[in-house]
């Protein structure tokens, strides 16, 4: 491949700014890489929306990040990964990498029991998706799951910290833990912000972060295609959101741990017609 090639972008996309959680893991993996990241906040949340919708949207969030030359896409949302991934891998001849199927791998690695939790948005729950995905990698393990959307709202809100966080994580996860779960997937990219409440209320039960199996998905899929970016030069990181709320550059530093300038894009996604 070029140089122009892999200097090229990793694309980054979520229905809100969650997906940043990503981001930061990827940037971990892969610190000379430049990522464009596009967050719709306009049309969030994705966890509510139908199947059709999603793909919709996902579709349209694909464009904009291909109009912008990367060289991959990364859908970070749970929601759309469940429903969108293999979708958009017929449109798109970029590599697509959603977190489904890395949270099912360290799932699998993870768990001694063979008990695995899984909470996420609705949606991601009735698609089945992380357990279908852990069943293809192993049929004998008994995959347990719990919408908890309330947590998306919590972290977003910045009540981490608050008694009544604690109070809804063990309401959703009594029933989990009372079936003998030994893992547990956070299947969401807000999730990992409640890690330490999480041990607090499961010390005993391993955390998957989707996110960080993700970040070495997009790793393997850039070598397989010799497309990793090995130059020292700083490496671009841009943000664009749908619509800028009042407390997007809060919540963009609170997930990626650091100041970052945010866009508004040019023009926001128009639809599939533009393939």
């Amino acid at each position: 491949m070029s140089k122009v090639q892999r200097s090229a972008a990793i694309g980054v996309f979520d229905s809100g700014i969650g997906g940043l959680s990503v981001v930061r893991e990827i940037i971990r993996e892969l610190p000379c890489e430049n990522i464009v990241y596009y967050g719709d906040t306009a049309r969030l949340p994705y966890g509510s929306k139908t199947p059709t919708t999603i793909r919709e949207f996902a579709l349209q969030n694909a464009v904009f990040l291909n109009s912008r030359h990367v060289k991959a896409i990364v859908i970070a949302c749970s929601t759309a990964s469940s429903i969108a991934t293999e979708y958009l891998r017929n449109f798109m001849k970029l590599p697509v990498i959603g977190v489904i199927e890395g949270g099912a791998r360290g799932a699998v690695a993870a768990t001694h029991n063979k008990r695995v939790g899984v909470i996420g948005t609705k949606t991601t729950i009735r698609s089945h998706a992380f357990a279908d995905a852990i069943a293809k990698l192993d049929p004998g393990i008994e995959v347990l799951e719990a919408a908890t959307p309330l947590l998306v709202h919590l972290v977003e809100e910045n009540w981490i910290e608050k008694d009544v966080t604690c109070e809804i994580l063990c309401e959703y996860l009594d029933p989990l833990l009372k079936a003998g779960i030994d893992t547990l997937v956070l299947g969401c990219t807000h999730y990992p912000y409640l890690v330490e409440r999480l041990r607090e209320i499961a010390p005993n039960t391993t955390l998957v972060n989707a996110a960080v199996e993700t970040a070495g998905d997009v790793r393997r899929a850039l070598e397989k295609r010799d497309l990793l970016r090995v130059e020292e030069p700083v490496p671009r990181l841009d943000i664009y959101l749908s619509d800028l709320h009042p407390d997007a550059e809060y919540l963009a530093e609170l997930f990626l741990g650091r100041k970052v300038a945010i866009k508004l894009p040019e023009t926001c996604p128009e639809g599939p017609e533009r393939l």
